[in-house]
């Protein structure tokens, strides 16, 4: 679809990141050498190397997990809760004056939209540690027993879909309530990880409560196998999550997994179908579908399905796939060559299947990891498009004639991690959203946040919540309730 305006490139400037050569791993309040093999990570946009980053080995693990247990029994588990709280608001007010810095590495290192760094991942990274800040010095008073204790060493494995803010919700919890941590990013994203690093050492963060481990998948089996962790915290892929959980089991670690989704994003006959639109493209096509809560699967109610799949593909034909830096972006670069294939893959075996794909016209960047947002109709609840996470921007929509047939088919799915119900019908959405079995429904949006707000799923989509008193007991010891 041709826009009416044509929009000239806006790119924001990478000058205001300082991108080093090599990056070492942080272990007790300094930059250290990793004895593991380094690994490059690149622009996905650009396929550009960004920089040099240590891979940490056992050995490296041991050494951090040992910090953070000194750190928790000298200095962070005997420090006033008033005084933690201190150092997790200086610590969000220091995300906030750097955020453009943050937002730029974090489009760099991740693909994703400069917009959607600068606008969402940053302001909500910063408020996520805001709000556990203010709970330090009252969690007596909030619902989580008369004398709260933290668990003690906490080993964090975290994805590459949302980098720092990831890291907020996994660190600003655990040290709100006492605890130390040893996190490991992504392999494809640690960038905005180490440059948290510094933001811990500027904030005068006692050395040990926050260490930092890069490296791949043997560096995070590493921290989760650790015999001194106590408590494990995983967000990423059903399939590792199940295999964490196994190793996990029989041990005395608390466990908590953010796991994968199939969000149903059902949309009733009654439902305004340019606000629902608006609704399904921010639900499947932000951060270029790289959510575990996207609402991948549309159920659209058959009276109106040809409508609002009509009003979907004028939109779909407006939104602009390219450099992430540029601000007026909608869709940036798949985060890597791996995921680009797993999303071609199960796009073709949708095609295979017999669902009809549609893609807007356009042409996509020569180099670089891309994929146009892609609309499959035509879907039965037995394609593997409508099973199967793709992790990417390709929606399947079904149709529905009753309420109980769109229940039937929004539950029908081995994940219970988030859907969404638009009507003008309060009372719908309620009866609605009381029988879906899923952690979190959004009534007339998508992909909304909130640190205020417990988030977690059911099934396959793991256990356990973050955010809101629920993710801060997570955190505690179980015999204080």
């Amino acid at each position: 679809m041709t826009s009416v305006f044509e929009y000239a490139p806006a790119p924001e400037s990478r000058s205001i990141v300082d991108l080093r050569p090599s990056y070492g791993l942080f272990v007790d309040g300094e930059f250290t050498d990793g004895t593991g093999t380094p690994r490059k990570t690149l622009n996905p946009a650009t396929e550009e190397v960004l920089a040099e980053v240590a891979t940490g080995s056992d050995e490296d693990v041991d050494r951090a997990v040992r910090a953070a247990r000194r750190a928790f029994t000298r200095v962070w588990g005997p420090m006033r809760p008033a005084d933690r709280g201190k150092y997790l608001f200086r610590i969000a007010r220091l995300l906030q004056e750097r955020a453009r810095e943050f937002a730029v590495l974090e489009t760099l290192d991740n693909g994703k939209p400069i917009r959607d760094s600068r606008d969402v991942d940053v302001p909500l990274a910063a408020a996520h540690f805001l709000y556990p800040a203010g709970w330090a010095d009252k969690l007596e008073h909030a619902g989580l027993g008369p004398a709260p204790r933290p668990l003690g060493v906490a080993g964090q494995v975290i994805p590459w879909n949302f980098p720092l803010l990831m890291l907020a919700w996994k660190v600003a919890p655990a040290l709100a309530t006492g605890n130390t941590v040893v996190l490991k990013p992504a392999e494809t994203t640690p960038l905005t990880a180490l440059l948290f690093a510094e933001v811990c050492r500027q904030a005068d963060l006692p050395p040990g409560v926050v260490n930092i481990v890069t490296g791949a998948g043997d560096t995070g089996r590493a921290v989760i196998s650790h015999p001194d962790v106590d408590k494990v915290a995983f967000t990423g892929s059903t399939e590792v999550g199940r295999s964490i959980a196994r190793a996990v089991a029989g041990t005395h670690k608390r466990l908590s997994l953010e796991l994968g989704g199939k969000a149903a994003n059902i949309v009733f006959d009654d439902a305004p179908v340019d606000q629902a639109v608006e609704g399904i493209v921010r639900g499947i096509f932000f951060n270029q579908g790289h959510v575990c809560c996207a609402g991948s699967r549309l159920l659209v109610q058959e009276s109106v399905h040809d409508e609002v799949v009509a009003s979907l593909r004028r939109r779909i034909g407006t939104l602009r796939v390219g450099d992430p830096l540029d601000k007026n972006t909608d869709l940036g670069a798949i985060n890597s060559a791996d995921q680009l294939a797993r999303i071609r893959e199960l796009v073709d075996v949708g095609e295979a299947e017999g669902a009809c794909r549609w893609q807007p016209d356009g042409e996509l960047p020569g180099r670089g990891y891309w994929f146009k947002p892609t609309v499959f109709t035509g879907v039965s609840p037995a394609h593997r498009i409508a099973r199967d996470e793709v992790f990417g921007p390709v929606l399947s929509v079904l149709t529905f004639r009753t309420p109980d047939e769109a229940v039937a088919k929004a539950n029908n799915t081995t994940y219970g991690l988030s859907a969404g119900v638009w009507s003008e019908k309060g009372s719908r959405i309620l009866a609605i959203t009381d029988r879906l079995r899923a952690g979190v429904v959004w009534a007339n949006t998508f992909n909304e946040f909130d640190p205020t707000s417990p988030f977690g799923g059911y099934k396959q989509s793991g256990y356990g919540r973050e955010g809101g008193r629920q993710g801060l007991a997570a955190y505690l010891q179980e015999d204080n309730r």
